[in-house]
């Protein structure tokens, strides 16, 4: 990257897009959150003469929405965050204690769904992650890591990845031999912001210095205040041209997601669901089920309907935790079905 661009070229090298323009807020150029600290952000601002520069920048007391690395802000002229723009595309994941969602990065364009290879794919992970990734309304990629440590390059995996997650871009990669990161660059050119989303040890450090060819990635922003500066880890301005938004890795594969998410990954079930007796058919126990059919039959893997089943069960959980009409409600079933459980005992 030249340290010099022209301001709309600084902005566009930042991630932004026709669709964050008609979500702007205010008037003044806006600056993109890298991490958010507390009662502080670092974001970078493109200057006028086209340079993109760091600041770290307070958030007023008015601002109610918590910024995200990702966020597109409008800074004042003392240098606060005074507004978040409305956001698009955003990648959640469960809250804490089963309360709502937690926001990990907005505006963006491709989840990345980094899933290792050594010891086995992971087909629950596969399932999870990705009900993650299309439920933030991003394009899902996913991306098999460590493929060097299987016989045939990750080919087998990636065949049985595609049976998992139907409509998903499917890379095996391996940062040792370079396997795949040619083709998983090409989804990461100019205008592009994604995020990499996976557990812990993943290989998305490794990943990075690939697609950039560093031993220690970092993002280039140009010349600010007469230095070379850098972005804290959060943040990589690739030389493909897109933007990565970097996050922790993924602890639990809770997810908090809505059943159009559910469906977009089991396809499969979703398709054979328009085949049972009952339009409402929950698929456990139901008369006439033709996903249970498929499950017996082996027409449908019965550990896909398993994980399924856990999903909706999550889905619910959480409607309920949020909504206190519902879950008084539960609990009063539950009251009443323990009541006569203890009735029939004594008789």
């Amino acid at each position: 990257m030249t340290d010099t661009l022209t301001a709309p070229a600084a902005l566009t090298r930042l991630g932004w897009t026709e669709a964050d323009a008609h979500h702007a807020t205010g008037t003044t150029t806006p600056a993109r959150v890298v991490v958010h600290h507390g009662t502080v952000c670092e974001v970078l601002r493109p200057e006028d003469d086209g340079t993109l520069t760091a600041h770290t920048a307070p958030i007023a007391p008015h601002v109610t929405v918590t910024p995200v690395a990702g966020d597109w802000v409008a800074l004042g002229d003392d240098g606060r965050v005074h507004a978040v723009s409305a956001r698009r595309a955003v990648l959640t994941r469960a809250g804490a204690a089963g309360h709502g969602r937690q926001t990990l990065a907005a505006n963006i364009d491709t989840v990345l769904v980094v899933v290792p290879l050594a010891g086995g794919l992971s087909a629950t992970m596969v399932e999870r992650l990705s009900v993650m990734a299309w439920d933030s309304g991003a394009q899902p990629v996913l991306v098999l890591t460590k493929s060097d440590t299987t016989d045939d390059a990750g080919d087998q995996d990636a065949a049985t990845a595609e049976l998992l997650s139907p409509g998903i871009p499917v890379i095996p990669v391996s940062v040792r031999t370079g396997h795949g990161v040619d083709t998983l660059r090409s989804h990461l050119g100019p205008g592009t912001t994604a995020v990499m989303l996976g557990p812990s040890g993943a290989g998305k450090t490794s990943l990075l210095n690939a697609l950039e060819g560093t031993t220690e990635a970092v993002a280039d922003i140009g010349r600010a205040g007469g230095r070379h500066t850098t972005t804290t880890r959060r943040l990589h301005l690739l030389t493909s041209g897109g933007v990565l938004l970097d996050i922790p890795g993924i602890r639990s594969l809770e997810v908090a997601a809505g059943q159009d998410a559910v469906d977009d990954v089991f396809t499969d079930i979703a398709g054979l669901a328009a085949h049972c007796r009952y339009t409402d058919c929950g698929h456990d126990g139901d008369g006439g089920c033709a996903v249970e059919d498929a499950a017996r039959t082996g027409a449908l893997p019965a550990a896909r309907l398993t994980t399924w089943r856990k999903l909706q069960g999550e889905i619910a959980y959480r409607r309920r935790r949020e909504d206190p009409a519902e879950m008084a409600d539960m609990r009063r079933q539950w009251k009443a079905v323990s009541k006569q459980a203890r009735h029939g005992g004594r008789r």
